[in-house]
C-alpha cells in the first residue's frame, strides 16, 4: 500500500496544482470543472462507490441497476457522463460493457484540492 501511496504523491506533484495553491490556467480549470461535474450527482458517486469496492476492479453496466435502483438506460448515461469526464473507463465484451475507475484521474481531482 505504500507504493501506491507514492505514485500518487509523485503523481499529484508532477501534473496537479492545487485551486488553492496557485491561480489555474483556463484550460486546467475546465478540465478540472468537468471532473468535479460529473461528481456533483448522487447516483454517478453510488456508482463510482461501486467501482471502488469491487474486488474485481470492474463492474458490468448490468449490475448497477439493482444497487443504484435506476434503469439501465439511466445508468448507460450516468456512465457515459462519468466517461467524458475521465473517471471511468469502458470495456465492451459481447453484448456487454464492463466499467472501471480511472485512479489516477481521481487522485489529480483530488490533490487539486489539496492545499
Amino acid at each position: 500500500m505504500a507504493k501506491q501511496s507514492a505514485v500518487v504523491e509523485v503523481i499529484e506533484a508532477v501534473c496537479c496544482p492545487s485551486v488553492l495553491a496557485a491561480p489555474l490556467g483556463a484550460e486546467e480549470a475546465a478540465d478540472m470543472a468537468q471532473g468535479f461535474s460529473a461528481l456533483a450527482d448522487p447516483a454517478r458517486l453510488r456508482i463510482l462507490s461501486i467501482l471502488a469496492a469491487a474486488p474485481e476492479g470492474e463492474v458490468c453496466v448490468c449490475d448497477f441497476v439493482g444497487p443504484v435502483g435506476k434503469s439501465q438506460p439511466t445508468i448507460s448515461h450516468h456512465l457515459k457522463i462519468l466517461g467524458e469526464a475521465g473517471l471511468v473507463h469502458g470495456d465492451r465484451r459481447g453484448k456487454w460493457v464492463w466499467y472501471s475507475l480511472d485512479r489516477e484521474r481521481l487522485a489529480r481531482l483530488r490533490a487539486a484540492l489539496d492545499a
